[in-house]
């Protein structure tokens, strides 16, 4: 941690000055999936510098966040993983990751879009209540990266990879629009902008399953910047 603090006899600012410097929260959201090399923090945050990824993960673990453990006969042998303190920041980073979502745009060139994204994405985004009784499985496609969603009655299950039974096979890159219910599904296959394999009818229920709120209205007269 930084020697910046607030001044503030306050559980919100202590929190800030814990995960609030630049790409901390980022490196715990590259965390909670499971633990990560130096390297591979350096591959889904490109842009961070090797300095300053340092840094945060030097005090991230001060702070009590993260741990750092050693792996013996491994040629990278040490490895960074979440704390139980701080694993507990999961369910305020999936609200948070769902509350940014209702804001964001198109992406930029150059953004990086990772595959604990994908996951997270979707965990931040289910409606479990929707989900009752519901027994399902889908497999999602981004160009090479390739995740499954498994729902059993309420409960979500998401991992990189293919799944041979799912019951519907979704490749596109426009899903946060789908989520949001910018484009509807009979839209973006009426656009060729998804090639969907398997009962159409589940692409329905999936945005039941996985919904994004309706992005905020600025207030009438102000200018958005």
């Amino acid at each position: 941690m930084t020697g910046r603090t607030y001044g503030q006899f306050c559980g919100l600012a202590r929190a800030l000055e814990l995960v609030g410097e630049r790409w901390a929260m980022l490196v715990v959201r590259d965390l909670v999936l499971g633990p990560k090399r130096f390297s591979d923090l350096r591959e889904t945050l490109p842009r961070v510098p090797s300095s300053m990824l340092s840094a945060r993960l030097n005090e991230l673990e001060q702070a009590g966040v993260i741990r750092r453990r050693v792996q013996p006969h491994l040629e990278a042998s040490v490895i960074y993983e979440l704390t139980e303190y701080g694993g507990e920041l999961e369910p305020v980073l999936l609200q948070l990751g769902r509350w940014g979502a209702r804001s964001i745009g198109e992406p930029g060139h150059d953004d990086a879009f990772t595959l604990d994204s994908a996951i997270l994405a979707l965990y931040a985004t289910f409606q479990p209540e929707a989900a009752s009784e519901v027994r399902v499985n889908y497999e999602l496609r981004f160009g090479d990266m390739v995740v499954h969603a498994m729902v059993d009655d309420g409960v979500l299950k998401v991992a990189e990879g293919a799944l041979p039974d799912a019951d519907l096979v979704i490749e596109t890159f426009r899903l946060k629009q789908l989520l949001a219910g910018e484009v509807t599904p009979s839209e973006l296959l009426a656009g060729g902008e998804a090639d969907v394999r398997g009962d159409l009818e589940l692409l329905n229920l999936f945005v039941e399953l996985f919904h994004i709120a309706p992005a905020p209205v600025p207030a009438e007269g102000l200018a958005v910047r």
